[in-house]
Order: C-alpha cells, then structure tokens, then sequence
C-alpha cells in the first residue's frame, strides 16, 4: 500500500464558501476517492487561514474579535464540505497551537541552518491585502492589482525581517526543468519559469502593527515583535499538519499532491519550495493549479458582483449533480464557465436520462426476468470489451489529474451499456424465450453497472453507493476491493434489488 498525502489550498478565512472553493475541493476529493480505490493509504488533508490583515479587517468591519470570525467561518466552511461529501481525513486551522509551534520551529531551523537567510530591513511599497502580498509594478494595472482590481493598494512602510529568496532562483530553476512533474499542468510550469527568469526579490516575512498573526521568533533589532507574515504561517500547514517538529512526522512528509488553484502558483511553487530548501526538508511531490470557474464569462467576485449563491446551486438537485457538473463541465487544468442552463442540461441528459434510467431499467429487467439474480451466464460481450477498455482509458486520464477526462470515460461507458440495451432489446428476447441470450445480456448489463458503480463514485459518491447495494454487492464501494470487483466483475447469482431513480426529473424551480 503506496502513502498518498494530499492537500489543498486552506481556504482564507474573510467570507463565506464559494463556487472556487468548491471545485478545489470537489476535485481533491475525487482524486482521494480515486486514490483509495487504487489501493493507496491516502490522508486528504484541507483547513483554514485564519491569520492576517485581511481577516482582521474583516472582523473589524463585522464589530466582532478576529478569533469569534474565523470560529464561525470554520464551522460554516466545514458544513458545506459535509454537504458536498468531501472526504477529508483532517481539518487544519492556522490557529490552531500545534501549527504556531510548527511554523516558529520551521523558522527557526531556517535560521540555525542558513541564518543569512533572514535579514533586517526598511521597505516600502504598494501592497495588497487581497494578496497579503506586496506588488510587483507589472502586477498593479491603473493603480490596482490585477487579481483585486476591486481593492486599493496600500503604500506600505516599515522595517521588516527579510528572507533572502532571491538566492534560490537557480535552484527552483533546477527543480522545474529536471522535476517537471513538480508543477503541472504545464501552462502553470511555464509562466513560474518566466516569473524566474525576471529575478526574484527578497521578501518581507513579518509585518509591523500587525496583533492578529503568529509572533515571528525574534524580534527586530529595536526590540519590536512583529506578527509573521501571513503566507510564511500558511504554508506550512502542509507540513505541521503531520505533527512537525515533533518525532515522526517524516512517515507523512512529503506530500505527494498540493491542489491549488492557479492564483496562488508563485506562493506553492516558489516561496514554499526555497522554505523547504533552506530548512533541509523534502519538497511535496507535485503542485496541480487548477483554473478558475466563471459566471457567464466573468469571473466569480463577490465585490464585483458577480456571484451566484452556492447554496442555491447544491440544492438545484443535491450535491452529487453539483459534484459531477462542476467536475464535468470545467476541464481541471483550464478554466470554465457555470450556467444555471448547462446544469439543467447535463443533469436531465447525462445524470437523469443517462446513468439513472440505465440503472432502473437493468435493475428492473432483473427483477422482472430472472427475480432479481443475476445470470450465471459469464459470456464476453461487446459490451465487457467496452468495459475493460474503458478501465484503462479512465485510469489514465485519472492518474493525469484530468477529472473532466475521467468523468467522461466513466459516461461513455453509459453510453455504450444503454446502446447495447437497445441493439439486445432484452425484452424481445424475454418474448421470444431465448433465454441464453437473455442470460448473457443481462449478466452483461449487471456487470457493467458494477464497472458504473466504482468509477463514477469519485464523482457521485451517493448514488454509486446506492447502486453497488442494489446489486447486492458487499464491502466498501470506495475501497481497493471495490477496483478488483470493477477490474473483473462477477456476478452471478447475486441477488439484487430495485431502487428509487438515483436521478430523478423533479422541477429544480419547484424546491
């Protein structure tokens, strides 16, 4: 059994879940699903990033202690996650006081290792709190930046700790040509390369004036202490999250997966990796960015006003449809659009009139036929064929990160099963009284519903599950042992039963 650690941004803790929550963690935990059915130990880490300017800002705004907000967002975050299924094994939260002793021991080994590292320094320059970053000139378009074009910089001046990242250009060099898996998809690689190719700057890593964040270890020369800065204590939760510094964190660490989206790639794929160097720890394995999901071409801002609420778009027709729509329909290393319209038609074409109806009419014509056992029948059918290609097609495409891939792997295999009904017509057969060929068409149907009933799990947890208890299968669905039933499925004589339509055509307006 392979470890498979896998994270995904902690989500920042000023405002509610949204839609680019939601894909980020609908798409780890299809990856952990995926991951767990290929037999690995797979601890799925996500959380919250509770400290910073912009938080405090927030509370401020909202008239209540920094720590009373990011209490009431965790819990609002962790209830959409619950909805939604996601499969996590461990919530972190940067207030959490194993991750401050975490981060400050991290520092520290920067400083016993490369104390050079860190240095003293005023500095001044137009920063923005969206980004808890300072902004380069080629970052700031008409005096904003380009990400927060909603948000006023702030020209910000103070004598900080440094940490000497510049230095380190060369190496994440190295790291991307020789390791191009670090960072992919390639898009992503591609623009850090050229971002190295500029030069790095030295970054501040503490902030003046700054209560709500973790204490940096030492203060400045003049005795000030000054809060860490926030991507310096976000970051490695990655890393406290498997219990640095204490003993044993090493059977965790590395992770083999970061899920981010592409926002955030400079921050994963340079700043975290230099830490990492320069504390002589290994580096994750791999760094996905995934794109950014849109409304009608433009995308999801809440100050911009262009939202839509997630909520209403769960409960349209529940957190499987939005899970499989979201996974489907936006390619998981591009970017994509939401409509209330696409969903509709997705839900009825694919979910509902596809999947649903196969597996009603195959579990009814079991019932009806052969009262609910399966055929003994173990005849190779064109669609078995179909079956074992498409287990090959889907584990490529999975294994590459390419949800919206594997998805469609999985549907064509529903697409080909409601043909074969159709060329089979197993009703005539049944009138004509061919009973082998009704065994061997039905066994077949059967077989194939198991194949449905593990790949599409990563997508639509709920009605997987469903499905492999109404063919009368036992054991976990989401196992290794579920991926042996799909790999060579063998039915015969399980006794299965009807079910409500796992899809059903209610009218979503009527809710």
């Amino acid at each position: 059994m392979s470890r498979f650690y896998l994270t995904t941004a902690i989500d920042y803790a000023n405002g509610e879940p949204h839609f680019g929550h939601a894909l980020e963690k609908i798409g780890a935990d299809a990856v952990a699903r995926y991951r767990r059915l290929r037999g690995d130990d797979v601890h799925f880490l996500i959380g919250m990033d509770e400290h910073g300017q912009k938080v405090a800002q927030a509370a401020q705004e909202r008239g209540i202690p920094p720590q009373q907000l990011v209490d009431q967002l965790a819990d609002s975050f962790r209830a959409v996650w619950r909805r939604l299924d996601i499969s996590y094994d461990q919530f972190i939260r940067t207030t959490d006081p194993a991750h401050e002793v975490g981060v400050r021991a991290l520092i520290e080994r920067i400083f016993a290792r490369r104390p050079d590292d860190f240095y003293e320094r005023a500095y001044e320059g137009w920063y923005c709190v969206g980004c808890e970053t300072f902004k380069r000139d080629n970052e700031i378009v008409d005096g904003k930046c380009v990400l927060h074009p909603t948000r006023t910089l702030n020209w910000t001046a103070e004598r900080n700790w440094f940490f000497r990242l510049s230095g380190y250009a060369p190496f994440l060099q190295r790291l991307l040509r020789d390791r191009p898996v670090f960072l992919q998809p390639e898009s992503r690689r591609n623009e850090i390369l050229g971002l190295l190719e500029q030069g790095l700057e030295d970054i501040a890593v503490s902030r003046a004036r700054l209560a709500w964040g973790i204490p940096f270890p030492r203060p400045t020369s003049d005795g000030e202490q000054q809060a860490t800065w926030v991507w310096f204590d976000a970051l490695p939760n990655y890393l406290t999250a498997t219990g640095y510094p204490a003993a044993g964190f090493e059977s965790r660490w590395p992770a083999q997966l970061h899920i981010i989206g592409k926002d955030i790639t400079r921050h994963h794929c340079v700043v975290w990796p230099a830490m990492l160097e320069a504390a002589g720890l290994p580096l994750p394995e791999r760094v996905w960015a995934h794109g950014f999901i849109s409304l009608g071409g433009e995308r999801f801002s809440k100050s911009a006003g262009v939202r839509l609420d997630l909520g209403t778009a769960i409960d349209r027709y529940g957190s499987d449809a939005f899970r499989y729509f979201l996974l489907r329909e936006i390619p998981f290393d591009g970017d994509g659009d939401f409509s209330m319209e696409r969903f509709d038609e997705r839900y009825v074409s694919e979910l509902a009139d596809a999947f649903g109806n196969l597996a009603s009419r195959v579990l009814a014509m079991l019932e009806r036929y052969r009262g609910g056992a399966v055929p003994a029948s173990g005849e190779a059918t064109p669609l078995d064929r179909a079956g074992e290609a498409t287990m090959g097609r889907y584990q490529e495409t999975m294994d590459a990160l390419l949800l919206h891939r594997g998805a469609a792997a999985a549907w064509d295999l529903v697409s080909e099963a409601n043909a074969f009904v159709e060329r089979q017509a197993p009703w005539a057969l049944a009138k004509s009284g061919d009973a082998a060929a009704l065994d061997a068409t039905l066994a077949a149907l059967a077989r194939c519903l198991a194949r449905l009933a593990v790949l599409t799990g990563p997508f639509v947890p709920q009605a997987a599950a469903a499905l492999w208890t109404a063919l009368g299968l036992s054991g976990d669905p989401a196992s290794a042992q579920a991926w042996t039933v799909a790999t060579a499925p063998t039915l015969a004589s399980v006794a299965t039963h009807r079910i409500p339509p796992l899809f059903p055509k209610n009218d979503p307006e009527a809710k």
